[in-house]
């Protein structure tokens, strides 16, 4: 049996999952990687065979996209060529996690497509979303990966089809502790907007992973590294607390160590805007900007108290991965001796 497993490469969260979804698959089936887009930092340890272009954005360093050079990286006619031309026939099952290559491919050949993604999650009925909604882009997320049938992750079990976040095996096998530092990753914002507002915090130490810097180096209480796997984990561990973007896995790890959180989510970002939604609801502390007195009270608020969000993440991949086979892939799981676990075509 063939899978297809194609990743969105905007971004880590995409590819931190699919370092825990890959494995699992991989002991069902031979499985091929595609990964479209080019503002992942992570690699994966196993070849890519497909690397496209696909359709993503580019971020900025005032807080938001950059639509600037969104636009130059992203190509109609170059997108077109790729859907045509990825052989999705040749493969028993796709899955998409919020990739479009992929999902446009299935889609104009009548192939079924099973996506598995945290944007499925986003979308739905349940799930919290900003006071200012945005139709056009709710619309825009609904067809950029368009797929058959759709499993979702979020911060909370929302019932159906969308479950708790895949929790890396770093982190889970992980013993945190809580160290004098603070943990910051906010790959909108250049390096000099990020010190500038920390630096109002002066007795605080901040161990800042930046998108923008090549080379690590110090300002006062505030180290900036780029950003590295290893190195981010490990201080994301022993940290007092986390502050980032409002993306997915970040702050999904962050409440799993059961770390002080606080978000502040992307301009123009309608994903990142309902992130922050359905954080906030759970108490987690989200600021809008890093300029603003009214924005520096309220994260210094957060950094005078120790409220921690309680969650469940169990670990359910396997299971879950088991669940999408049988029941969107029309497969049957089967358990021999001395083989264990064999995918058989459903009677």
């Amino acid at each position: 049996m063939k899978i297809l497993y194609a990743i969105q490469g905007t971004g880590n969260g995409h590819i931190v999952r699919a370092q825990e979804i890959i494995p699992v698959l991989q002991q069902f089936a031979d499985v091929d990687i595609l990964i479209s887009g080019t503002q992942s930092d992570i690699s994966l340890p196993w070849p890519v065979k497909y690397k496209l272009n696909g359709l993503g954005f580019v971020f900025g360093k005032k807080g938001g996209i950059d639509f600037r050079n969104t636009v130059k990286s992203n190509s109609i006619p170059v997108f077109l060529k790729e859907v045509t031309s990825l052989p999705v026939s040749n493969y028993d099952l796709v899955f998409s996690d919020f990739e479009p290559v992929s999902a446009w491919a299935c889609k104009i050949r009548g192939k079924k497509c099973i996506g598995m993604s945290h944007q499925a999650a986003v979308l739905h009925k349940n799930a919290p979303k900003p006071i200012r909604k945005n139709p056009l882009v709710a619309l825009i997320m609904n067809y950029y990966a368009p797929v058959s049938v759709s499993y979702g992750f979020h911060f909370k079990n929302l019932g159906g089809n969308i479950f708790t976040p895949v929790i890396r095996s770093e982190i889970r096998n992980s013993e945190p502790c809580i160290r004098d530092h603070y943990t910051v990753y906010l790959p909108a914002y250049d390096d000099l907007r990020i010190i500038t507002f920390l630096s109002g915090f002066p007795d605080v130490k901040w161990d800042v992973f930046s998108k923008h810097s090549k080379n690590p180096y110090s300002c006062h209480n505030i180290k900036i590294q780029p950003v590295n796997k290893k190195a981010f984990t490990i201080s994301m561990i022993n940290s007092k607390g986390v502050f980032c973007n409002a993306g997915f896995e970040t702050p999904a790890e962050a409440l799993f160590l059961k770390k002080k959180l606080c978000v502040i989510p992307m301009k123009g970002q309608y994903e990142q805007q309902c992130n922050a939604a359905m954080l906030e609801s759970m108490g987690v502390t989200v600021i809008r900007s890093l300029t603003g007195a009214s924005k520096s009270e309220t994260f210094r608020n957060w950094l005078r108290g120790n409220h921690i969000v309680k969650v469940d993440y169990t670990d359910i991949t396997r299971r879950l991965i088991e669940f999408i086979l049988e029941d969107a892939g029309n497969y049957t799981i089967e358990y021999f001796p001395f083989e264990g676990a064999i995918l058989m075509p459903a009677r």
